[in-house]
């Protein structure tokens, strides 16, 4: 069954954007994948090159707002941070809510390598859960 899914996260440039890849590379070809943000950082370079080490590329990927026709349409939204959780729009009864508190990799400090380790760290998370979301909706 086809299905329409919408990431959400603060900015639309970290957690999100890795989900919606996944989800893009995972789910049936039939569904439709979005993801957005409360507002827009720009799309993470990190993030990109994450996704990239995998054989994902996401670096045509844009950082969006939310848009509430896409969003009072979908069947499951899933927001990727507490602020995304709590700033989120109200939804019709017949839109699914899950929420997945994830760390946020755009906070990890150090050198590039220090933070790609955890931005792998939350990539690979993500993949598990969007994995598991579309073996559940199939």
């Amino acid at each position: 069954m086809s299905q329409q899914l919408y990431f959400l996260c603060t900015g639309n440039s970290c957690r999100s954007q890795m989900a919606e890849g996944f989800a893009q590379a995972l789910a049936p070809a039939d569904w439709t994948i979005a993801s957005a943000g409360v507002e827009t950082h720009g799309l993470n370079p990190l993030a990109v090159k994450a996704m990239a080490e995998i054989g994902i590329d996401i670096s045509q990927h844009t950082s969006k707002l939310i848009d509430t026709d896409y969003l009072n349409s979908s069947d499951v939204v899933v927001t990727l941070c507490g602020d995304a959780r709590d700033k989120c729009p109200m939804t019709p009864p017949t839109v699914e809510r899950r929420h997945w508190p994830l760390r946020d990799p755009a906070q990890a400090t150090g050198d590039e390598a220090a933070q790609l380790v955890v931005f792998r760290q939350v990539r690979d998370e993500i993949k598990e859960r969007v994995s598991a979301l579309i073996q559940e909706l199939s």
